[in-house]
């Protein structure tokens, strides 16, 4: 990855529309624009966004229930604000300043569900349309005084009532990025007896009843599903056969440093979001027209904490994994208009 350029004391600190390959961005180079999931037909997209969450269900036995759903996602990179400065007093050699500076790429999420399903049922699971997120947020690229490698973060803003701020690192391989193939959602302190614990039958229910969304087997042999015991092997499936030359990988934890969630107090009592983590895979792709694909997938995993005691015995509450896979392409660039007003004035 190229060196970050440095930012002169006098050097204006402006708002643009953000490019792909501006080598400001750094990291971010290849994210400005409109990421989607691919459409297999017009007006009918693929559906490759699947998450899991386990929800306090009041009444019932066990007190939770486990919600799958398949949705449609889109990610819009579009502003840039370039050299924004941190004030400090401690000099950096590097850059031979006291100061920080920052670029930051603004985004905006909006999920819709396709399909989904729930056990044990509650009758609120919903059906096709359903916006099921919004999350409008800011990613950030330090350009100095990094510590501990720390060089990229996230800002996110949840209309549930959080506020997080993950940290992390950004790094470019060349080729495929290995997926992590140990992921589950099921939660942390109950025990890991699945055949036998009546507390663990949500989650056995769709071990053997495997969630396949709007894909009919049938239509599509050899699909699994999406299982929560083994909640990336759709992301891995989708990169068989794939002349994937190189990979940008950000990873953003809100565990690291000064990092971390805030929540409504209503949250922090019933459910807390106590820590969230978040991988994203930039893959450039050859395709045989000699072009370049770009796509990304991400996994994301936010811990929940409710209910206390913990069946193990173990201090503090059980903790929920809230698991979300995703696989998107680009399919347009930031567009003018949208932020024409926004943008710095610098005639």
């Amino acid at each position: 990855m190229a060196s970050p350029r440095i930012y002169q004391k006098n050097e204006r600190r402006h708002i643009e529309v953000a490019q792909t390959g501006d080598d400001d961005l750094g990291p971010f180079k290849l994210l400005p624009g409109t990421w989607t999931n691919a459409e297999v037909a017009p007006g009918v997209q693929d559906g490759r966004g699947w998450n899991m969450i386990a929800l306090p269900f009041g009444g019932a036995r066990p007190p939770f229930r486990v919600l799958l759903n398949q949705y449609n996602e889109s990610l819009m990179f579009t502003l840039v604000d370039k050299g924004v400065p941190n004030r400090g007093v401690r000099l950096d050699p590097d850059v031979n300043s006291t100061d920080q500076r920052i670029v930051t790429l603004d985004y905006q999420q909006s999920i819709h569900q396709v399909a989904a399903a729930d056990f044990p049922e509650s009758g609120e699971a919903g059906g096709a349309g359903l916006a099921i997120h919004h999350e409008p947020g800011l990613f950030l690229h330090m350009l100095s005084h990094e510590t501990n490698g720390i060089d990229i973060g996230r800002l996110a803003t949840i209309p549930h009532g959080d506020s997080a701020l993950g940290l992390g690192t950004s790094a470019v391989v060349d080729g495929l990025a290995p997926i992590p193939e140990t992921v589950t959602a099921l939660a942390v302190g109950v025990g890991t007896d699945i055949e036998n614990s009546p507390y663990l039958a949500p989650y056995k229910h769709f071990r053997d009843n495997v969630f396949t969304g709007t894909v009919d087997p049938v239509q599509v042999p050899g699909f699994p599903g999406f299982n929560p015991l083994d909640a990336t092997r759709l992301l891995r499936l989708g990169n068989d056969q794939l002349n994937v030359t190189r990979t940008t990988v950000l990873d953003f934890d809100t565990t690291l440093e000064e990092a971390g969630i805030v929540n409504i107090p209503f949250i922090v009592r019933e459910a807390n979001a106590a820590s969230m983590r978040s991988t994203f895979w930039i893959q450039e792709i050859a395709q045989d027209d000699g072009s370049t694909l770009l796509r990304m997938q991400y996994l994301q995993v936010v811990m929940l904490d409710f209910f206390i005691p913990r069946p193990d015995g173990m201090p503090g509450p059980i903790r929920w994994p809230h698991v979300s896979i995703n696989t998107m392409v680009k399919v347009a660039e930031p567009d003018p208009e949208v932020g024409k007003y926004m943008t710095t004035n610098r005639a």
